[in-house]
């Protein structure tokens, strides 16, 4: 629909076309809303989504985050029954190796996970060791997740936005978002994006690494920055058998399988902010240094530089999600910030922003320790204990 100025009208307007743009639009779309979705690059799922490590987990140490992660599985898990289309879960599992000092906090994990129906194994080191070989010294014991895995990002994201289209949504890529102005009156907002003029009762900034920008152009704060991330990959056939995402968290290093590969990293503590897809070749060395000595056989492997790649978290200063309301504008929804789990998160963030809009609260979850509020005060939550 278009005003006689020339303006698009719809009901909400979802800046970006990342999987969690996607997860929202589909939401509001089949709650019966007009959405217009705008993307500034040229396809879904070409920022971080497209270049994130496609894995996902149900093992977290505080309750909100288990149940995002773990309601998110399960649809993950349901998508081919209920849609008719495979996203590309695969539960490949998570083996979690737990230094001496984190193994009492990591068994009460264990416990408030399964406490919310997340399958999960407390392993002794030889029974994980026989998962993926690794060197036990210094490691209590590990943690098991066999329902935690991957899915393809891609897969997803396309498969939100077919779904969203399917229920009447626009999504228009090439479309940067250059203006945005709030509508008085209406407590509505109207952007511009590319040549476009799109007005619309509430507004979901699911921009990632650029939601802070697209905020900025309103007068708003979101504090959320790019910060690189770096996936190394050996030659295909290296190894005799796949291997699950196995993470060693007294160091961060990671290792998993991707078809016929051994991919690996490690976040780079130093990383500076800032959008940069460029691989990070002497960090390459330090991390397969310090792997190396946990996973000795990775020493051996013959790399393959043309097989890596790097991508962005959208982090925000805690490391968790900013979701819902801001508060200086109650029709603006933020669905970002989500620090390197918004994939694993994706399907229950759209459908808590969709009931933001809807029903003017989330109400069906205490999302509430994920509002932008906490950052004006001296509360922001505790940094999430996995960095990678």
């Amino acid at each position: 629909m278009s005003t006689a100025s020339g303006a698009e009208v719809t009901d909400v307007i979802v800046i970006g076309a990342g999987v969690i743009g996607a997860s929202c639009a589909w939401h509001l779309a089949r709650a019966g809303l007009r959405v217009t979705v705008t993307e500034r690059l040229g396809g879904p799922a070409e920022g971080s989504t497209g270049r994130s490590f496609a894995s996902i987990r149900g093992q977290w140490a505080d309750p909100l985050n288990i149940e995002l992660s773990w309601r998110s599985i399960l649809r993950y898990r349901s998508f081919a029954a209920e849609h008719g289309v495979d996203v590309g879960y695969r539960p490949t599992g998570y083996l979690l190796l737990v230094p001496e000092a984190g193994w009492p906090a990591q068994l009460a994990a264990a416990d408030l996970q399964r406490a919310h129906g997340v399958p999960v194994e407390v392993l002794d080191v030889a029974a994980a060791a026989r998962i993926t070989p690794f060197v036990t010294a210094g490691i209590a014991g590990a943690t098991w997740g066999p329902a935690d895995g991957v899915v393809d990002p891609q897969l997803v994201t396309a498969a939100f936005l077919d779904l969203a289209r399917a229920a009447g949504a626009r999504v228009r890529f090439r479309h940067p978002v250059t203006a945005i102005t709030a509508d008085a009156g209406t407590g509505g907002w109207t952007v511009t994006a590319g040549e476009r003029t799109l007005r619309g009762q509430h507004l979901v900034n699911a921009a990632g690494g650029w939601a802070g920008e697209v905020a900025a152009l309103a007068g708003l704060r979101v504090p959320v920055a790019h910060s690189r991330r770096n996936i190394y990959a050996a030659a295909p056939g290296a190894l005799p058998a796949p291997l699950p995402m196995t993470i060693d968290l007294g160091t961060g290093v990671y290792v998993r399988s991707e078809g016929p590969r051994l991919m690996f990293g490690a976040g780079r503590p130093d990383q500076p902010d800032g959008y940069d897809v460029s691989v990070d070749w002497p960090w390459m060395e330090h991390v397969l240094a310090t792997a190396s000595a946990r996973f000795p056989w990775l020493a051996d492997l013959p790399l393959d530089r043309s097989a890596c790649w790097a991508g962005t978290y959208e982090n925000s200063p805690d490391q968790h999600g900013i979701l819902g309301a801001d508060p200086a504008a109650p029709t603006w929804v933020n669905a970002c910030g989500f620090s390197g789990h918004g994939l694993m998160q994706a399907p229950e963030i759209g459908r808590l922003a969709a009931e933001q809009v809807t029903r003017g609260a989330i109400t069906s979850l205490d999302a509430s320790p994920l509002s932008i509020g906490r950052f004006a005060g001296s509360r922001p939550l505790s940094r999430v204990g996995l960095v990678f």
